[in-house]
């Protein structure tokens, strides 16, 4: 008696899925669109269970489809891991490689990095997502996550690749109607930008306060009238003068060399935001993301 699903079933799967119709994933695998029909009412058959809702214009997942996915995936990149470990993928970096990275960094460095890098890997197929707040690692989606800050989950390997600090920050034209803080403590009487990310502590700025060997943390309560989860529109807001804002040194540094934007209290320390590439600990031996991450790391370091 055969299994009720075969390996080249939970390909189909996953480019039916992607695809998002029938139609769709004929065009990407080459076939009509009857046989992908076919297909998938013969899978369904074997499994007993519907895995997918369709009408003729859209398509969704069953809950047996959501379970159906998440493992075929799991699976199907453990079947490529292993032919890299055995294979010819030991010296050419070959095969899928999921990225997330946040929005307005991904936009403007990661992104440009991936072009560069399947020129360089043209065997190497790149998905990239971007998002406001960094994905579980769990949830297995991704190979290689780019994020600022170094993640709590002791499971996932984390590689520093550049270093960042986050400034404070406000226009000329704000600075010139509200003038410049001169301590922590008085930002309490300025409009601060606020960027609401994660599990950070929304409208609190901590600053190094004191000399080597004497220094303390200073936590300050800060407001304003503007907040977002988006620190690109945070960015905009600042420049067009309505506060102050704390935001990472590589989202600000060509408009601190054009005098767009001014960096306050700069003899204060601000906290770090290094730039780390996160991946499990499963993807430590393969070739594209050690690859991949190599390349991120000697690109940042250059920019």
């Amino acid at each position: 008696m055969g299994t009720p699903i075969q390996p080249a079933d939970l390909g189909f799967f996953s480019t039916l899925v992607a695809s998002g119709s029938l139609s769709a994933a004929a065009r990407e695998l080459g076939i009509t669109t009857s046989a992908v029909s076919k297909h998938l009412a013969q899978m369904e058959e074997r499994l007993g269970v519907a895995l997918v809702h369709r009408t003729t214009r859209r398509m969704a997942m069953t809950p047996e489809g959501e379970i159906c996915l998440e493992h075929g995936r799991r699976i199907l990149s453990e079947i490529d891991e292993l032919g890299q470990l055995l294979g010819d993928a030991r010296v050419v970096p070959k095969g899928l490689l999921r990225v997330n990275a946040t929005l307005g960094f991904g936009r403007r460095e990661v992104a440009p990095i991936i072009s560069r890098f399947v020129l360089e890997h043209p065997q190497v197929e790149v998905q990239l997502q971007l998002s406001v707040n960094p994905p579980l690692l769990a949830d297995d989606a991704f190979d290689v996550c780019v994020r600022f800050g170094e993640p709590p989950d002791s499971r996932a390997v984390a590689r520093r690749i550049a270093t960042n600090r986050r400034l404070l920050c406000a226009s000329p034209t704000y600075l010139s109607r509200h003038g410049y803080p001169k301590t922590p403590r008085d930002l309490a009487a300025h409009n601060c930008i606020g960027i609401r990310q994660g599990d950070e502590a929304h409208g609190v700025w901590r600053l190094g306060v004191g000399c080597a060997g004497n220094r303390r943390t200073e936590a300050v309560k800060v407001r304003g009238n503007l907040v977002t989860n988006d620190g690109e529109i945070a960015v905009n807001w600042a420049l067009a003068g309505h506060g102050i804002l704390m935001r990472a040194e590589w989202d600000i540094a060509d408009h601190l060399r054009s005098g767009r934007l001014v960096q306050v209290l700069s003899q204060y320390e601000t906290p770090d935001a290094d730039i780390f590439a996160v991946y499990p600990q499963q993807r430590q031996h393969s070739t594209r993301v050690r690859a991949f991450v190599d390349f991120l790391a000697q690109s940042l370091q250059r920019t």
